[in-house]
């Protein structure tokens, strides 16, 4: 695989719908899988302004690693995904290494607030800090260590909070430069889920240190 060139944003899409979810899903770390779909669309974008090939690509909270191994199937030169649960990690590992990536790609379980790389690029979909025991505010942990290791980093958020990010993100001397926009799918998969699904909107923030 690694050795054949991606030239379609469909096929890059249909290879990550191959990389399973979250095996046991945890709601205090909100662990919520990125649809193949977005996940794709994102990097794509991310490949298509010179922000994955031949680059170094850190996934911050990576989950079973679909944007980390995504964007090593794009010609990044090397990719980690760090993740505080070692379950998915394990995953992840299983699958970079079926998909044929797995010379470029080192998982790493560890709290983001640890991990001390320094990248090209963030690619990100930390938790959304909604859930008050354990994830309250962890998107912003989340950014701090993004701008702290990579000039570029690409970050998902809740729509809603769009205004709040820009501005913590320039706080923290980073500026946006393009916004995606995406409607999120969540499945069923916690007891206090009352549907079989639900739409997020979410905003996905391409940011440049300054």
């Amino acid at each position: 695989m690694k050795n054949k060139k991606i030239t379609k944003k469909r096929h890059l899409e249909m290879i990550l719908q191959g990389i399973p979810p979250h095996k046991s899903p945890k709601v205090h770390l909100e662990q919520y899988t990125t649809p193949a779909s977005i996940a794709a669309d994102i990097l794509w974008n991310a490949y298509s302004l010179g922000d994955i090939r031949d680059k170094k690509i850190v996934d911050l909270g990576c989950g079973t690693g679909i944007l980390a191994i995504g964007a090593a199937l794009l010609g990044a030169k090397e990719v980690i995904g760090v993740d505080i649960d070692p379950e998915t990690i394990k995953i992840a590992e299983m699958q970079a290494s079926k998909v044929g990536v797995k010379d470029v790609t080192k998982f790493i379980s560890m709290d983001v607030r640890n991990i001390n790389q320094k990248a090209d690029t963030v690619i990100q979909n930390p938790p959304f800090g909604a859930q008050k025991a354990g994830t309250k505010n962890a998107d912003r942990l989340f950014m701090k260590k993004a701008i702290k290791i990579a000039p570029v980093v690409y970050s998902f958020h809740i729509k809603e909070t769009e205004e709040f990010v820009e501005k913590f993100f320039d706080s923290l001397g980073g500026s946006t430069t393009y916004k995606f926009y995406y409607s999120f799918k969540i499945p069923k998969i916690y007891d206090f889920h009352q549907k079989e699904k639900i739409n997020i909107d979410v905003v996905v923030l391409r940011i440049e240190k300054a």
